[in-house]
């Protein structure tokens, strides 16, 4: 088994356009002692409040919310192309209705209280720090609303504090 090398933010040498927006993301979190995870390609990552941070968006109707909202802290794991299958699947079918991590095999281990999983080449442990519900009179751009949010259906926005990056190499 590969082990975990512990990375400074600083040095991530992969473009977070790429991991977000083309490879995707899983979001994790736990609430009650129980662990549900979302892909996603929308966040980034950055510096806030002198802090290194991953921003995450995530809408009411996904049943990760109800578990960010309960948690301090999530996780947002990177993968293989081998996992695109498991990635894909973890973004159509919903935890309400099963257990998508027993499903895709997934080991979960935690670091911090903060769920992630053993498959991930690259994971990032935040502490959320803000959260906030982004509201359609704030849209600057009139294209964006009606093409995204058609069904009023808008993000909550957290901002985490990257305690730990880790990466297998």
């Amino acid at each position: 088994m590969e082990q975990w090398n512990v990375v400074r933010p600083e040095d991530l040498n992969r473009s977070p356009f790429q991991m977000i927006g083309k490879d995707w993301m899983l979001i994790t979190a736990e609430k009650e002692g129980k662990v549900n995870t979302m892909t996603a390609s929308w966040g980034g990552m950055g510096v806030l409040w002198e802090k290194n941070v991953a921003f995450i968006f995530v809408r009411h109707s996904r049943h990760t919310y109800e578990f960010l909202e309960a948690a301090d802290g999530f996780s947002c794991t990177f993968y293989p192309e081998q996992y695109r299958q498991q990635l894909s699947y973890c973004g159509t079918v919903s935890g309400r209705d099963e257990d998508k991590v027993a499903h895709c095999g997934f080991t979960v281990e935690h670091a911090y209280g903060i769920p992630f999983f053993q498959q991930a080449e690259t994971v990032l442990l935040c502490k959320t720090l803000y959260s906030q519900q982004l509201e359609e009179k704030n849209f600057l751009d009139p294209e964006i609303f009606p093409r995204c949010y058609g069904d009023k259906d808008l993000h909550r926005m957290y901002v985490g504090e990257i305690l730990e990056l880790r990466r297998k190499e």
